[in-house]
């Protein structure tokens, strides 16, 4: 293969991909993601639907067509056809369709197995609807079914070509021969062979390779068929398709391009947007660590790898994450390092002394062995609660242990125990939510066993970093009215109850201090 040649992409999203269990798009659907291949990622071809499968499918593939052929696509739409006596062409010209890819045997245990036809029987069909087509204004490419297993008796395949080869080629009614892969059994080595085998005795024919992913090897397969090769590559929008799917688009646009040395007409920067839309028309989730479009792949998540981006760009390959239209981030969490922190804090515009930086990731850390994951909206809550509401102050009261519990039907309760000036007190009570419990039960060691007034709680604030997520950071913010003052403590904290304790005991804390400042100056002559 020569370096920069031109490699055709074709998506089969909307038929094979549309044979993963559970996925049946609507024709609307079809129309939008068709539409989005076609201009938005700019692939080369798109393989819509099988024919004769249901009037659905026939809806959604004229509307296609209406499309394709009013916005100059029509001859990048193609359609999955039979060797049927041409009632898969009267389908296609139902829907308006102008390509065929005629599904035929590529190896004699299918031709033998399942036709029960001669090698020889089964050309002459494929010939007779072929010219069918020819005679309909139908263009045609054909599939050799199972050719990967066929080339384990290359006599069978090289017949079949050899009984084609008037009609394969620019001046005949065959444009490509796709040469699928049906089980996903190659290897890259196998692959590279077979396709050599292939591109060496038809040096002329347009050859397409059609990977499975039974043995998560499609992208590589892909690569060496090219590489041996092939002219064009069928691919699906997250790897969707029958058993293990196909070859994923992304992957494959990214491993030619930056392995194959080929040039695609693909917009890199869309191909998120187009995994986004099949997901979600889908119902598949795509896995966070998915290459090229998961969530979490131009994530760093270890400190030393922060560090080191920011030294040279030294944990970076070529896979940027602004060809895909993305950015890289750095999680933070409990294996951050002061680096993660510093680049989050950069992209949000905060400046901060080297002190206030440790302080933070000293933060941070904490709050990562509760959560798997603190995000960049946490941080300034984070910045807030460690810079303006985490002054150390001396622990006179201390929260030793606790627990609290709510069930359905019960009222909540709460049994605590707490360290007051070096004694330990525990009281147990129910209330209105698990916080309540909680307080009423410090409330009562407070008046029961030390004889003192407990401060009034006069306001409650729970607010969460902008998103709305489940598992988003707490910052609760609770005002107090104690002996003619007014104070406001607030913490920071992955679940809402351990927040609002939090808060509750700096207040504590904050009248300890008093109480035992005033205790001593009672005492004074």
């Amino acid at each position: 293969m020569q370096k920069h040649t031109h490699i055709e992409l074709m998506d089969t999203t909307l038929r094979d991909g549309e044979q993963t269990l559970g996925v049946s798009f609507m024709p609307q659907e079809k129309l939008t993601i068709c539409r989005t291949l076609i201009e938005d990622v700019r692939v080369d071809r798109v393989e819509v639907a099988s024919a004769r499968v249901s009037e659905g499918e026939l809806e959604a593939v004229s509307a296609i067509m209406s499309w394709a052929a009013e916005h100059g696509h029509a001859d990048r739409i193609e359609v999955l056809g039979f060797v049927d006596d041409g009632r898969s062409i009267a389908w296609l010209q139902r829907a308006g369709a102008r390509v065929i890819n005629l599904l035929c045997k590529g190896s004699r245990r299918h031709c033998k197995g399942q036709l029960g036809k001669t090698p020889a029987e089964h050309a002459a069909d494929i010939r007779r609807n072929l010219l069918l087509a020819q005679q309909a204004g139908i263009a045609a490419n054909i599939y050799l079914e199972d050719w990967s297993q066929g080339m384990h008796d290359e006599s069978y395949v090289y017949g079949i070509m050899d009984a084609l080869a008037d009609m394969v080629g620019t001046d005949g009614p065959v444009r490509r021969v796709m040469l699928p892969d049906t089980l996903g059994l190659l290897t890259p080595a196998d692959t590279f062979r077979y396709m050599g085998l292939m591109h060496e005795r038809y040096p002329h024919v347009h050859f397409d390779f059609h990977a499975h992913n039974d043995y998560d090897l499609a992208v590589a397969n892909i690569l060496s068929a090219v590489q041996a090769g092939a002219r064009g590559v069928h691919t699906s929008v997250n790897g969707l398709g029958e058993r293990a799917g196909n070859a994923r688009l992304a992957s494959v646009v990214a491993a030619l391009t930056d392995h194959g040395g080929c040039c695609l007409r693909i917009r890199e920067e869309a191909l998120g947007r187009v995994s986004h839309a099949v997901e979600s028309y889908s119902g598949i989730a795509v896995a966070p660590n998915t290459p090229i479009t998961g969530a979490a792949v131009f994530t760093q998540v270890a400190g030393v790898h922060a560090d080191g981006d920011q030294k040279q760009g030294l944990y970076q390959n070529a896979l940027q994450p602004e060809r895909f239209g993305r950015r890289r981030a750095y999680a933070l969490g409990k294996v951050s390092g002061r680096a993660s922190v510093q680049a989050n804090l950069q992209e949000l515009g905060l400046a901060l002394s080297p002190e206030a930086v440790k302080a933070v990731t000293e933060r941070v850390i904490e709050l990562g062995d509760k959560k798997e994951t603190v995000t960049q909206a946490d941080l300034p809550y984070i910045v807030r609660d460690v810079l303006h509401h985490g002054q150390p102050v001396a622990e006179a009261v201390r929260l030793l242990s606790y627990i609290v519990t709510t069930a359905h039907g019960l009222r909540p309760m709460a049994q605590v125990r707490i360290e007051v000036e070096g004694h330990t007190y525990e009281e147990s009570t129910q209330g209105d939510g698990q916080y309540d419990a909680f307080v009423r039960a410090v409330r009562h060691i407070y008046r029961d066993r030390l004889g003192r007034t407990f401060p009034r709680l006069t306001n409650y604030v729970v607010t969460i970093p902008p998103g709305g997520r489940t598992d988003a950071l707490v910052q609760t913010t609770i005002e107090w009215a104690f002996e003619g003052k007014t104070y406001r403590t607030h913490a920071l904290d992955a679940d809402q109850t351990e927040a609002a304790i939090k808060a509750t005991f700096k207040l504590l804390n904050i009248i300890e201090t008093q109480y035992a400042g005033s205790t001593a100056a009672a005492r004074e002559p």
